[in-house]
């Protein structure tokens, strides 16, 4: 446990109202501010979750696909490019579901409420086919940070490094690391 984290909240109940002296106080001046209202992480209420306007539901729409942009970013960690290349790639039955890369397109593109100017029914397997042809250069120049055997690895298996990195986001450090300390056998 980190210093100064609680592993739990409080049990007991504070009253509406009241206010707390932030740890700042001496340093900076009295700051204040609302207590905290824990009920929102127990585990034991029976309230249901709170109702998403549709504004927000299709806002969130919205974020999702503004992800996409990582795969054009070359300093973007390599396990964030994979899962967004599987959400954006996913098996076609899977199109329909919520929050898909399919279904987030038609929102984004239908809705009145969308940030974006109405533009009608977006051709998702035109978007997928001008991703993958992009996506070629995004790749190259996020493994040009890397040695050749993680190229040659996802070149050769990219599920394997997929899951590899699905696994343990800090896969491909953890390898680098192991081999600057033995050194490569084959060499």
């Amino acid at each position: 446990m980190r210093k100064g984290t609680a592993s739990e909240h409080p049990t007991a109940h504070v009253a509406a109202g009241l206010f707390f002296l932030t740890p700042s106080t001496a340093i900076a001046g009295a700051v204040m501010i609302e207590a905290p209202d824990w009920s929102m992480f127990d585990s034991d209420a029976t309230d249901v979750a709170p109702d998403w306007t549709e504004e927000e539901i299709v806002y969130l729409h919205w974020r999702l696909l503004q992800d996409v942009q990582v795969l054009a970013d070359p300093e973007a960690p390599l396990d964030e490019k994979m899962a967004t290349l599987r959400w954006i790639f996913t098996e076609a039955d899977k199109d329909a579901r919520p929050f898909s890369f399919a279904s987030c397109l038609r929102v984004v593109g239908c809705s009145p409420l969308s940030p974006i100017a109405y533009c009608g029914v977006i051709d998702c397997e035109e978007i997928r086919r001008h991703l993958a042809c992009a996506c070629r250069r995004w790749l190259k120049e996020s493994l040009a940070r890397y040695p050749l055997w993680v190229s040659e690895a996802l070149a050769r298996n990219p599920e394997w490094v997929d899951a590899q990195l699905s696994r343990n986001p800090q896969w491909i450090n953890e390898q680098m690391k192991k081999l600057s300390v033995q050194g490569d056998l084959f060499a």
